[in-house]
């Protein structure tokens, strides 16, 4: 190629690491866009989904998979937890969980009861009593919203009166303020029209959705063919006097 002056190792080197680099972080966000929607589509199928024996999933529930189940036992009174403003409503409010306490099981499960959107007054909205007796619940066995940067240590241990007030769930410090076990999951109750809850079934992708991971792919792609280029450009050859007429 007479257009082209002989790069230098060293250039050569930079440039083909540079634009392997940028190709295996293109290939990894494309992995995650395609991880979520798989999420995404399970969520989708448990929903229609029979309804299990919360016992056959209790202390080990599917890795792949989301159980939808029920469960019969009661409500411990008085005890809630309000995680604060859910990033899934832009006005404000709480998702309200409550322990429930399995027949037969031997430690609490963490039910999440639904969301309550604010009030306007930065004071968490009224909550209706628990049910009490015996009673069935059918939902979805899921993870616990990740706890996300903790600051200011365990709120939950500095609170006197309940309801409590957190602004992430982490299921070792509720266990420990209840005194009890937990399950390792929590129970996303199913809709009920009669309820004042708001309660959807989905997965909070909304800060970096599976179009945004492909977005990002695209440009790391980009980059790697930006360096190629670059390089070619750089060591294009200019052309001599001599060829000039």
């Amino acid at each position: 190629m007479k257009w082209l002056r002989r790069p230098s190792w060293f250039a050569l080197l930079l440039t083909v690491a540079s634009a392997l680099l940028f190709i295996r972080l293109g290939v990894w966000q494309l992995h995650r866009a395609d991880e979520k929607e798989a999420i995404l589509r399970r969520y989708a199928t448990a929903e229609t989904a029979a309804p299990r024996d919360f016992a056959a999933v209790a202390l080990n529930p599917p890795v792949n998979a989301f159980a939808r189940v029920e469960v019969h036992g009661e409500y411990v009174a008085d005890r809630l937890y309000l995680l604060d403003n859910p990033k899934h409503d832009q006005r404000g409010g709480v998702e309200v969980y409550a322990p429930f306490r399995p027949q037969h099981g031997d430690r609490l499960l963490l039910v999440d009861l639904g969301f309550l959107p604010g009030n306007g007054t930065g004071q968490p909205p009224q909550l209706p009593p628990l049910p009490t007796g015996a009673h069935d619940l059918h939902g979805l066995y899921v993870p616990a919203p990740g706890v996300g940067f903790e600051m200011g240590g365990n709120a939950l241990s500095q609170q006197t009166q309940w309801p409590k007030t957190t602004v992430y769930l982490d299921l070792r410090q509720v266990a420990a303020d209840l005194g009890t076990a937990l399950y390792p999951q929590v129970l996303s109750l199913d809709a009920e029209p009669s309820s004042i809850y708001v309660r959807e079934h989905t997965i909070d992708f909304s800060a970096m959705p599976p179009a945004r991971h492909r977005a990002y792919a695209f440009q790391w792609f980009t980059f790697a063919v930006a360096v190629v280029v670059i390089l070619l450009v750089l060591h294009r050859r200019r052309p001599s006097r001599s060829d000039t007429p």
